[in-house]
């Protein structure tokens, strides 16, 4: 079982966070939602208000295998703009550890030089803050340690795909068999 953070800010888009939280859950996975806005409740872009697990101030860290950043905005921004999140993400990454992104917050790890060398997709229009990608045109794809999906259409695809780097491609397809999911 992957010890997966989820980082959530306002203005997130709320079925790319929870989607994956949902599937990475069912699928067994240690999934902890953490806010980086100072308080545990955080409300998407389209005004829905979660209440994270915990606030960032509260967490260290560590111990995760799997740091994910829901896009939507503004909640991309304020991820961007969270210096202790931007702190873990190049920690993460220089040990190797998964790091996933949808939708614009690919563009988080592109400003931090994380997708240097790697394919990735993101959101249409947000291309050019991909720094160092190959960008590609599918709905998720997984390059080295990072995970990348285009958009809320394809949270259900870069949620299984995140599922199949942790457990493996028959995983993937029995939860996209249980949850009535069209799955190549």
């Amino acid at each position: 079982m992957a010890k997966i953070y989820v980082f959530l800010a306002d203005g997130c888009e709320e079925i790319e966070a929870l989607t994956p939280v949902d599937i990475l859950r069912r699928a067994g996975e240690d999934v902890v939602t953490v806010s980086v806005m100072g308080r545990k409740e955080v409300t998407g872009s389209h005004g829905i208000t979660v209440q994270a697990d915990l606030r960032m101030e509260d967490g260290t860290f560590g111990d995760g295998d799997l740091l994910f950043l829901p896009g939507g905005m503004p909640g991309t921004l304020n991820l961007g703009a969270n210096e202790l999140l931007k702190e873990l993400i190049l920690s993460y990454n220089s040990e190797g550890k998964r790091l996933a992104a949808i939708c614009a917050a690919p563009s988080v790890l592109g400003s931090l030089g994380v997708l240097e060398g790697k394919k990735a997709v993101c959101f249409p229009g947000f291309e050019d803050q991909l720094k160092g990608a190959e960008v590609l045109q599918v709905s998720a794809v997984t390059s080295g340690n990072v995970t990348t999906g285009r958009g809320m259409g394809a949270a259900v695809d870069f949620a299984l795909e995140v599922l199949t780097q942790l457990q493996g491609k028959d995983a993937a397809k029995q939860m996209a068999e249980k949850i009535v999911y069209p799955y190549a």
